[in-house]
């Protein structure tokens, strides 16, 4: 059996391989609420034949959201359409289904990426957003309110009941959302947490709300449902968050109880340099998985192709590899990612099995 297409368990959930579907916003939500287009995407993927597929972020209450496009998951209502979403998806696929919480701080109350991703104010459908320090994220974006204690106490009971929620809306897992520039990533760089409380200064300090809300969620949540974080692993931009802080955590996360990190990058400052080339990120999850004992580690970054994402499970790069925009390009990458490979994927949509009748009988098992 080729490597990538193996069997892992995260806190007793078995994923059928190391192949994950990375959580990517659609911005087609209803007031927070799932519709008919999420139903669609996430059904077509559910029957890609990857081990894991997350859920895009979800904010935990409603300035919580990147665009009024977001899913959000603080209200009995929210609740029940994500479980009639799953309930739809399980009709015909065993794929776990995980859900990104998070929240996006400073990065919040912006239009959609196709509608130019500018700042919204209150006349045109936005809302105040907030933040570790009070510091925009760059000169087009609004003041944040600087979060006093108070306010970190109630998002955490945010992020708790929100990941009850999805216990009982039929989610497996939960990843909490610390990457790419939102708002728990924003208290753990020093360039956008400029506090001289007990949550700014030193790394300490800035991990503390981060694995507060990690603390808080994992207990609040049954064993059998793995809680991870995705992270990034480097702000890409000097005298930023990096990679040898993000390995303290790791460790940090895996005393805690952690079933997985996630390792991507960047998002956290417009200053940002970045060389894209094919896995550019795989180094960061490789330096986590070496600074871990047991946490299984996630890479993703331009991991488009067959035989990379293979190279990174066999050389013991990562645990596991996530396959986003190429996934949403080729729906079905995991099938001929296993017919490049030689290999076999566990479970597919009989309605499909035409499809390819002299390839499929050595595909599927």
């Amino acid at each position: 059996m080729n490597t990538l297409f193996s069997p892992i368990t995260l806190d007793g959930l078995k994923l059928a391989n190391r192949i994950v579907i990375p959580p990517m916003d659609q911005y087609s939500a209803d007031e927070g609420c799932p519709t008919h287009w999420h139903a669609m995407h996430y059904g077509h993927l559910a029957v890609s034949g990857a081990g894991l597929l997350i859920v895009e972020a979800t904010a935990v209450e409603p300035e919580g959201r990147i665009s009024p496009g977001d899913l959000g998951l603080w209200s009995e209502e929210h609740e029940e359409l994500h479980s009639r979403m799953l309930d739809a998806i399980s009709t015909f696929s065993s794929i776990p289904v995980a859900l990104q919480l998070g929240h996006a701080g400073r990065k919040g109350s912006t239009n959609r990426p196709w509608e130019g991703r500018a700042p919204l104010g209150p006349h045109n459908g936005g809302w105040s957003v907030c933040a570790p320090s009070a510091l925009p994220f760059d000169a087009a974006s609004p003041m944040p309110t600087a979060l006093d204690a108070t306010d970190i106490d109630l998002l955490v009971s945010s992020f708790v009941t929100a990941a009850k929620r999805a216990l009982r809306a039929g989610y497996k897992a939960i990843e909490l959302h610390a990457a790419h520039g939102y708002l728990l990533h924003e208290f753990l760089s020093p360039l956008s947490n400029k506090r001289d409380d007990e949550y700014g200064g030193s790394l300490e300090n800035r991990m503390r709300f981060p694995l507060s809300v990690f603390s808080e969620v994992r207990k609040a949540l049954p064993k059998s449902m793995p809680v991870g974080m995705r992270v990034s692993g480097t702000d890409f931009t000097p005298g930023g968050w990096d990679v040898a802080e993000c390995a303290i955590l790791a460790q940090k996360l895996e005393k805690a109880g952690a079933a997985f990190i996630h390792v991507s990058g960047g998002g956290l400052s417009p200053d940002q340099q970045i060389s894209l080339a094919p896995g550019y990120q795989v180094h960061l999850a490789q330096a986590i998985k070496q600074a871990v004992t047991s946490l299984p580690v996630i890479a993703v970054g331009l991991i488009t192709e067959p035989e990379l994402a293979s190279g990174i499970i066999v050389s013991g790069q990562a645990d596991m590899v996530a396959v986003g925009r190429a996934m949403l390009y080729d729906p079905r990458w995991p099938w001929h990612a296993a017919a490049t490979l030689g290999a076999s994927i566990a479970d597919a949509p009989k309605q499909y099995l035409r499809c390819q009748p002299h390839k499929l009988k050595s595909l599927f098992v």
